[in-house]
């Protein structure tokens, strides 16, 4: 293959470098500014877009916050004096079929009962609760893709979208940085 091919082809391809252009296209063909105006909405677009991404960060920090406080706080009930084998063996009834009894007195409480709190080295492997982990799954694919079209704004590599994104992250970060994580995936 000769030299002049590769340069020949090289130039038809997508230009690798910042653009000022007001017609450059966002996330499709079907979004491209036809005028100043146009642009500049894009621009603010953008810049929305990103302060977006700053508050679902802030707001997934802080679900995590009360949904790891709420897990400290649940109690779990355990018989003071039994070992799991003697749980299970009381668990099952007669004929082997599962018995649930209760074990509250009159005045409320059986001594036997003792309610304690979790352990934080406990809640290191906490339990998978659909009531935590679903809303967890979805606040995440949503700041991902939001945070992939973000990248796919500055990838076009225009000027004025890529400040945009940028102006945006500050302004959202200015706004809401103090409820983030430090370590959040930005670089």
């Amino acid at each position: 293959m000769d030299m002049t091919d590769s340069s020949s082809s090289s130039s038809t391809s997508m230009s690798m470098v910042f653009t000022s252009d007001h017609s450059t296209p966002l996330f499709s063909s079907a979004w491209t500014p036809t005028s100043t105006g146009g642009y500049a909405g894009t621009c603010i677009f953008l810049v929305v877009l990103a302060v977006i991404s700053r508050l679902l960060s802030a707001y997934r920090h802080t679900v995590e916050h009360r949904w790891h406080d709420k897990a400290v706080n649940r109690r779990y009930v355990i018989v003071a004096g039994e070992t799991e084998a003697d749980r299970e063996r009381q668990a099952l009834g007669k004929g082997g079929e599962k018995v649930e009894e209760a074990t509250l007195t009159a005045r409320g409480l059986d001594e036997r009962v003792k309610v304690v709190r979790s352990s934080r080295r406990a809640l290191e492997s906490v339990p998978w609760r659909f009531s935590t982990d679903l809303p967890r799954a979805c606040i995440f694919v949503v700041q991902a893709g939001v945070g992939y079209l973000l990248m796919l704004a500055v990838m076009t590599l225009n000027v004025g979208y890529f400040l945009s994104v940028l102006a945006g992250l500050f302004v959202g970060e200015l706004a809401m940085g103090r409820y983030t994580q430090m370590d959040d995936g930005h670089h």
